[in-house]
């Protein structure tokens, strides 16, 4: 289990209070617990889960700091040595205080899916995909990794578009579960993998960004896009490739390439020229500027804006009544729209991608998501 991979065995320790006596016995029972969970809590959680357990049975850090392309090792190193002097007594404490948020998150949910909503698709993990009204809806549903978009779920989109583009659905709607439409890509994808890794790492993953995109190029259904928190990186890009976006007015839309020594994807730097004009593309995709919502739908990339407090309910009003409207007629319209673009968009999405697997190699990347993953070990 994934988890399992940070339970190191417990360090028995002598105890001689009644009240640390206790906290060994919670920690034990803590371990015990972490076992039960069905679920990868995700990488974040798991190196805090690392960190609290070392602290709790070492004390501080005293390992010496691993190399700087050793991603997983000095991630750990990173953790633990973030909690500095915090006693092994505390350790225990946060450590059990955590796995039981955890038990009590993953149970909460489970009762939740326990009465299935109509309509819905099985074997899906990290989406909820129903069909209902004549509408597919396709929903991210990893909110404790802000939607974070995996390889297991790069597959299950492509899975649910497939399955979407072929039933008897008249429109598909994409949108997230809990406060993030979607993070982007789950940087953890990098964090797993060895040095001597990095080269399928790359090609493989272009192999599954090219298809991941080639399948909203493709689609034959009017797609909308419900963005209904903060989107970040390729869950953008394809917004161009959506056929209409609605947005709460919480939503942001942020493309942090160059940040992290990365290039355009998901078709952008062909469409957003087009929507936004060149200078505003180039502020969002090469100065990582990031979009309000109203911004967004100025310069053509969201179609409409509605206020947070009123937008699921407006929203899904207008979705249903597009669905009910002649099924034929909408797909055969959309081909017209697109049909012109559509060799070009997928010329467009193997050059972006070619482009990405040589960025993905070079120093200048992995130099700049080792300084993410710093800084965002010292927050």
């Amino acid at each position: 289990r994934p988890t399992q991979a940070v339970c190191i065995p417990a360090i028995h320790l002598h105890m001689t209070a009644a009240t640390m006596q206790v906290s060994q016995k919670d920690f034990e029972k803590a371990q015990e617990q972490l076992k039960l969970l069905k679920k990868d809590p995700g990488n974040e959680t798991k190196l805090k889960l690392y960190a609290l357990f070392k602290q709790a049975t070492e004390g501080p850090c005293n390992a010496p700091k691993p190399g700087m392309l050793d991603f997983v090792k000095k991630a750990k190193w990173d953790a633990w040595n973030s909690l500095g002097n915090l006693s092994q007594d505390d350790a225990r404490q946060k450590y059990a205080e955590f796995v039981s948020s955890l038990v009590s998150a993953e149970s909460a949910s489970q009762k939740k899916e326990a009465s299935p909503e109509e309509g819905r698709h099985d074997g899906y993990e990290t989406l909820i995909v129903t069909t209902k009204n004549n509408m597919t809806k396709i929903t991210f549903n990893r909110p404790d990794r802000k939607n974070a978009i995996n390889h297991q779920m790069y597959r299950e989109i492509i899975k649910a578009l497939e399955e979407a583009g072929k039933n008897d659905s008249t429109i598909a709607v994409i949108t997230g579960n809990g406060d993030y439409y979607s993070s982007g890509n789950d940087l953890g994808n990098f964090t797993n993998v060895q040095p001597g890794e990095m080269e399928k790492m790359a090609k493989d993953g272009a192999v599954l960004l090219k298809e991941f995109v080639g399948h909203f190029i493709d689609f034959p259904k009017p797609l909308i896009a419900v963005v209904n928190g903060p989107a970040i990186g390729i869950c953008v890009t394809v917004l161009g490739l959506c056929d209409l976006v609605y947005a709460s007015d919480r939503a942001t839309f942020h493309t942090p390439f160059s940040q992290l020594g990365q290039s355009a994807e998901g078709c952008s730097s062909y469409l957003f020229p087009k929507m936004m004009g060149l200078a505003k593309a180039s502020e969002m995709l090469l100065f990582n500027k990031k979009l309000t919502a109203a911004e967004a739908c100025a310069q053509g990339l969201v179609t409409e804006v509605f206020p947070d407090s009123s937008f699921q309910k407006e929203v899904w009003a207008r979705l249903e009544a597009y669905a009910s409207l002649p099924k034929n007629s909408l797909a055969v319209s959309k081909q017209l729209l697109r049909s012109m673009d559509k060799e070009k968009l997928h010329a467009v999405n193997s050059r972006e991608c070619e482009v990405l697997t040589e960025r993905w190699l070079s120093d200048e990347c992995i130099n700049a998501i080792v300084s993410f993953f710093q800084k965002k070990s010292k927050l």
